[in-house]
């Protein structure tokens, strides 16, 4: 599967985390998320998709900014739903992490099974 795909799975929990900091616009997230994501190399069309999506779900909302100089941005907010889209996918990332965990803790064990080819 390719890095962007990976990336891409968990894009909407990531925006969403970036948005539980305060409000902001589409630039400040995609910098927001390079910033603090190693290696995330997501495309900007999926940012905006993904925010788009976000906002057709009811878990964020935005207004748009005129007060700056250039052509008005969308701001965004987490709405009450994004909030508790927030809690499912942290549920939904420490089961992954518990299960993912496991098959660490198996593999190391099974590592001392290993039989050489003769």
């Amino acid at each position: 599967m390719p890095a962007s795909s990976r990336q891409s799975r968990h894009l909407p929990a990531f925006i969403l985390l970036a948005l539980a900091e305060g409000p902001l616009h589409g630039h400040a997230i995609r910098s927001e998320l390079q910033e603090t994501l190693p290696g995330y190399k997501a495309d900007p069309g999926a940012t905006y998709r993904t925010l788009q999506a976000l906002e057709e779900a009811g878990d964020v909302t935005f207004h748009w900014d005129t007060n700056s100089r250039g052509p008005a941005r969308k701001v965004y907010t987490l709405a009450p739903s994004g909030w508790d889209r927030l809690e499912q996918w942290k549920a939904d990332i420490e089961t992954r992490l518990t299960f993912l965990q496991a098959f660490l803790d198996r593999y190391d064990h099974s590592k001392g099974n290993r039989v050489s080819p003769k």
